[in-house]
């Protein structure tokens, strides 16, 4: 099964809830205990956020984290990423066939980099601020399909 680990579960709750108020200021003891999230696990995802350019840290009375971009600006794919590393699906497409020893006979190799590629575009599409929208409401390439295929 292709899943994202419970970091990066944590790291898109976190951005999508700020992502609805993204002039304010939070920090992690709150964001954790709005969401029943452990405030240890909060803390870290928070800071690999900071490393990766999607959250600035502020200190001071007024401090916390505030998003580093408008919600529109900031999509699913750069958590992703921020978080796990390259969205690849096979160690070849990550990190190229150079130490494959399989690249000789191996037809799949291209196959899953295309599908990495749709995968990543798809993730791409979807922003924090359509994350951050009530469940009722479509999510950005799904909105299109189901605008074009009725």
């Amino acid at each position: 099964m292709l899943r994202i680990n419970r970091e990066t579960d944590y790291g898109v709750v976190i951005l999508s809830a700020m992502a609805r108020r993204p002039g304010e200021r939070v920090n992690a003891a709150q964001l954790a205990g709005a969401h029943g999230l452990p405030q240890p696990m909060v803390s870290k995802v928070m800071k690999q956020l900071v490393h990766a350019g999607l959250l600035c840290s502020y200190r001071g009375a007024k401090g916390g984290y505030g998003l580093a971009r408008p919600p529109e600006q900031i999509s699913v794919a750069e958590v992703i990423e921020a978080l796990e590393g390259p969205i690849a699906f096979t160690e070849c497409v990550e990190s190229g066939t150079d130490n494959c020893t399989h690249v000789e006979d191996c037809n799949a190799s291209a196959t899953w980099s295309r599908i990495s590629s749709v995968v990543r575009q798809a993730l791409a599409a979807v922003s924090l601020a359509e994350m951050g929208e009530p469940a009722s409401a479509p999510v950005g390439i799904y909105a299109r399909q189901q605008v074009i295929g009725h």
